[in-house]
This record gives C-alpha cells, sequence and structure tokens, in this order.
C-alpha cells in the first residue's frame, strides 16, 4: 500500500491532537504524543493548548509539582516533557547519544578530566539530588571532589546525561525558569537493556508520529543508523511496511490511525521548537520547502508557526495589542477568522502568565518579512 504526502500529512495531525483538541488530561495528552519539545518554558503550555480540549495551564503545573511529567534532556539532546513512568526507558534508548555528545566534545575532552572518573560521579550526583539542588550548590559539591579546575566542565557533562530531571518551582509562571533546578529522576523497578529501549522508543514513535522511516526516527531521536538498524531487523515481524510516494519505506505499528487525506485540518498556532516541525527527516510533510530555513533558524531556533490545511502557512508573536500573524502565502478569509479566535483564546490562556511569550526571538521577525507577498495582521483583539 503505497501512502501519499498528505495522507502522511494527516495521520501526523490525527496522532498528534492537531485535528481536533481532544477532552483529555495533560498527562494523558503528553502519552499520545509521545514527547514535547520544552527549551522554552511556555512551549509545553502552548502545544497542549492546542491539543487539548478546554486546557487549563494550572493543570500542567500539577502535573509537574506531582511529577507526573517531567521534563529532561532526551530526544536530539534537547529538553522534552515525557510521561514521568516513560523518562528511564527513554533515557536508556538515548544514554549513548547523551554520552558521546558531552564526552567526546571537544570542550570536554579540554579540561583532562579521564571519562571513567566523570562516569563514576553519576551515583553520588544522584544521591545529591534526591532534593533538589540549583547548578550552583551542586557545582559545589562537585567541586569539592574534583578540584575548582574541573568541576563546571563535569557538570556541563553530567547535566546532559545522567539521569536527571528539571524540578519545578510553584513560584514562577511557567513552573519552570532561572535558577535552574535539578532533581534524580524517577525510577522504574526494573532496567530495560539498550536494545529493547531503543524498539519502545521506536514504537512510542510511530505511535505519535507515524507512519515513518528509520532516517524519520533516527532524526526525531538523533540516534545513528547503525544503533537503529538491528532493533529494525528484530523488529520487522511486529512491523507494517508501507511504500511512501519516493524514498524509503515507511514503518507503523498495527492499528494506528491513517486518516483519509481530504481529512479537514484546522488553523493552529503552533509552539515554538513544536515537535512536529522537528520529527522526521523530509521536513516537507509539515513544512514546505520554502519556508523551511525561514522557520527553522541555522542555529536551531525553531519558530512560533501558523499551520493552515496542516501545513506551515507563516509565523506569529506576541504584540501589545495582540498576536501579530504573518502568513507567507494569501489566506482564505476563514482562515483568518479562524486564527483571530484562536488568537483570541491564546491570549486568554497567556493571561498574567507571559503576555510577550517568545520575546527574545523577536530579531528573527525581520527575516520571517522578507517574504514577498506575505501579510501581516493583528489578530485577538
Amino acid at each position: 500500500m503505497a501512502l501519499t504526502q498528505r495522507r502522511l500529512n494527516r495521520a501526523t495531525l490525527d496522532r498528534q491532537l492537531l485535528l481536533e483538541r481532544q477532552p483529555l488530561s495533560v498527562v494523558d495528552a503528553v502519552e499520545r504524543v509521545v514527547a514535547i519539545q520544552a527549551q522554552e518554558p511556555a512551549s509545553p503550555y502552548v502545544a497542549l493548548w492546542n491539543r487539548v480540549a478546554g486546557f487549563d495551564p494550572t493543570d500542567l503545573d500539577s502535573a509537574f509539582s506531582e511529577h507526573d511529567l517531567v521534563k529532561a534532556s532526551l530526544m536530539r539532546i534537547t529538553l522534552h516533557v515525557v510521561k514521568a513512568s516513560e523518562y528511564t526507558t527513554f533515557h536508556e534508548a538515548m544514554l549513548s547519544t547523551l554520552r558521546a555528545s558531552r564526552l567526546f566534545d571537544r570542550r570536554f575532552k579540554e579540561s583532562g578530566l579521564p571519562i571513567d572518573e566523570v562516569d563514576a560521579l553519576v551515583p553520588h550526583l544522584l544521591e545529591l539530588t534526591a532534593e533538589p539542588k540549583t547548578k550552583s550548590e551542586i557545582e559545589s559539591a562537585l567541586g569539592e571532589r574534583l578540584g575548582s579546575d574541573h568541576h563546571e566542565r563535569a557538570w556541563w557533562a553530567l547535566r546532559t546525561f545522567a539521569p536527571l530531571v528539571h524540578a519545578p518551582s510553584s513560584s514562577l509562571p511557567w513552573t519552570f525558569g532561572m535558577p535552574l533546578t535539578y532533581k534524580a529522576a524517577p525510577t522504574t523497578p526494573e532496567r530495560t537493556d539498550t536494545s529493547e529501549a531503543v524498539a519502545q522508543l521506536f514504537r512510542r514513535y510511530l505511535e505519535g508520529f507515524g507512519p515513518a522511516t528509520a532516517q524519520d526516527f533516527a532524526q526525531f531521536a538523533m540516534l545513528r543508523q547503525g544503533t537503529i538498524r538491528p532493533v529494525l531487523e528484530d523488529m520487522a515481524d511486529e512491523l507494517i511496511v508501507y511504500e511512501g510516494s519516493s524514498g524509503p519505506r515507511l514503518f507503523d505499528v498495527p492499528g494506528a490511525a491513517l486518516p483519509d487525506e481530504e481529512t479537514t485540518a484546522p488553523p493552529r498556532l503552533m509552539a515554538m521548537w513544536d515537535s512536529v516541525l522537528l520529527a522526521y527527516a523530509d521536513r516537507s510533510r509539515i513544512i514546505p520547502e520554502e519556508y523551511r530555513k525561514i522557520v527553522i533558524r541555522n542555529n536551531g531556533d525553531v519558530l512560533p508557526t501558523l499551520l493552515i490545511n496542516g501545513h506551515v502557512a507563516g509565523v506569529w508573536r506576541h504584540v501589545e495589542s495582540g498576536i501579530e500573524a504573518r502568513a507567507f502565502r494569501p489566506l482564505a478569509k476563514d482562515d483568518w477568522s479562524v486564527l483571530d479566535r484562536e488568537a483570541a483564546d491564546l491570549i486568554g490562556m497567556l493571561g498574567d502568565r507571559d503576555k510577550a511569550v517568545y520575546g527574545r526571538y523577536r530579531r528573527w521577525w525581520e527575516k520571517a518579512s522578507e517574504i514577498a507577498g506575505a501579510e501581516a495582521r493583528i489578530l485577538g483583539t
């Protein structure tokens, strides 16, 4: 069976709860979408607002404070929100990538610290962070063991690959902020071996983003093909294989939704770094090629976008008078009307938390303004 690009787009939107907001708890919603990109503290809130019917940001605050959801360095060596019970498996799947990104980096090598000495610090670090500790508190403790010449570089590596999560604060508008605070990650009774952890992450990826290729999964997680290939071979009997419109085979889990390609996709105001923009080697599933370099910057920033008929069609930012939306192409009157209602609801969700959400990324707005024929409107007023 061959799948068109449009049908793959609709499959992603359906599994990512973007065809229709669903009446789910925030924990169930995160489980459904697998993981939510979370470099910016506001992004998980905006992402769930797009996906959960009647979303209340205080529900997400509570899920963090009760440790039902955790925020940690995982896929693509970036911060993600995941269900706490899945953290250990996801971390084990990603551990080789997380370690290599730091321990084989020039900045760590120049410290002269032996890798085995840093590895030996992990049990001590987890004991230290049984209760939340700030960066300065952790560095001070490491300095007592390593000396002042090495503790900063050791912490730079450990904070990425050790099993740590960001500790929430009830006093902050988006739950996480400065100073960053860390806590030993929740543990599960049995640790999964690496191959099974990668297999489980692949299954979960397909549930949330499939059908997809092995290259797509490698992009989503930042895992090497040499790690994925033997796992995929072992999973061959349990996966469905489709043909794409071009390129490699597409894999999926049995029974997963595949909506018709004519399924309606409503306009959305997407969060910065929303996972649907980053989960594939072939970004054209969601981002038209002519817009890719505008919304995904060279330094890795991924702008807040307008999603029209399932594809990126512009960007947005919060301004004093409302939400300023810039469309890269002419939009239908009905699309603008829906975006206006969405913007009013988003402004209500932002409330007093952060009306200048993503404000420090305004420098990219002028780049987006270079699109010929682009149209800007103030929405939600």
